[in-house]
């Protein structure tokens, strides 16, 4: 059963009319850069009957140990739970899982020189927490961070990305990719289709292959499936414990 813990929003941000996040203190267990916990709400039955918490799984945005909790969040127009958190204000409270979850840490992934983080909407945020935490840095020589979206307003967080490059200067490369417009930086289409015809490798000028990359997938599910299948066809095997490969990945959305 959820151990559950009431929280308190410190901080909302919104990106965009869809786009949000939440800055929440709560006495949480200790966590990993990359795992995800659950936020509710007690919100009214559909149906009349009493009311219900409502909850679903968000990543951590924030390195650890920091005092707050983060989670970036995409409005569902229709959903059960986003909607209310949108309209939440500093001050409101909410529930949290008191445990995380997940193994998109770094603590799992096998050696390598370059790391490729690969994401869609959302799904940005656990490479945001570790990166921002640092101790990746010191495992890889190479970051490559690729953050697929429709829209160039999409691109959230910004000043944490440029920060985080002024850091570690020529160490990490940051890819947008924008599906409906042509942006002015990164590259236009979807992380698989220029993986495939070499655009990826050509704009960081690295190469994906099984002696030196690990890569980590995380979005959405469709996005997943077809970098894998690409990944695959490349030599790069997913990785599980028992066996050792190069891609590791989690299903977001």
């Amino acid at each position: 059963m959820t151990d559950w813990v009431e929280g308190r929003v410190i901080q909302m941000t919104h990106w965009n009319d869809k786009l949000f996040s939440l800055r929440v203190e709560a006495d949480l267990e200790p966590y990993t850069a990359g795992q995800f916990t659950r936020l509710g709400l007690w919100l009214p039955d559909a149906l009349g009957g009493e009311p219900q918490r409502v909850a679903h799984a968000y990543s951590f945005v924030n390195p650890p140990n920091v005092g707050y909790h983060e989670f970036y969040v995409v409005l569902i127009p229709d959903g059960r739970l986003t909607p209310y958190l949108q309209q939440l204000q500093v001050g409101d409270g909410l529930w949290l899982a008191r445990q995380a979850s997940g193994f998109l840490t770094l603590d799992e992934l096998p050696v390598g020189r370059d790391l490729w983080m690969l994401s869609t909407g959302t799904a940005i945020g656990p490479f945001l927490s570790l990166l921002a935490e640092g101790r990746v840095f010191e495992c890889f020589e190479q970051l490559v961070l690729a953050h697929g979206v429709r829209l160039g307003e999409e691109l959230s967080y910004q000043p944490l990305l440029a920060e985080l490059q002024l850091r570690w200067p020529g160490r990490l490369h940051y890819v947008p990719f924008v599906t409906r417009e042509h942006w002015h930086s990164g590259l236009h289409g979807r992380i698989p289709d220029a993986i495939a015809d070499g655009r990826f490798e050509a704009h960081v000028g690295l190469t994906l292959d099984p002696a030196s990359s690990q890569v980590m997938l995380c979005g959405n599910p469709a996005m997943v499936k077809e970098t894998l299948q690409v990944l695959q066809s490349r030599g790069l095997r997913k990785h599980l414990r028992r066996e050792p490969g190069q891609i590791s990945m989690e299903n977001y959305w």
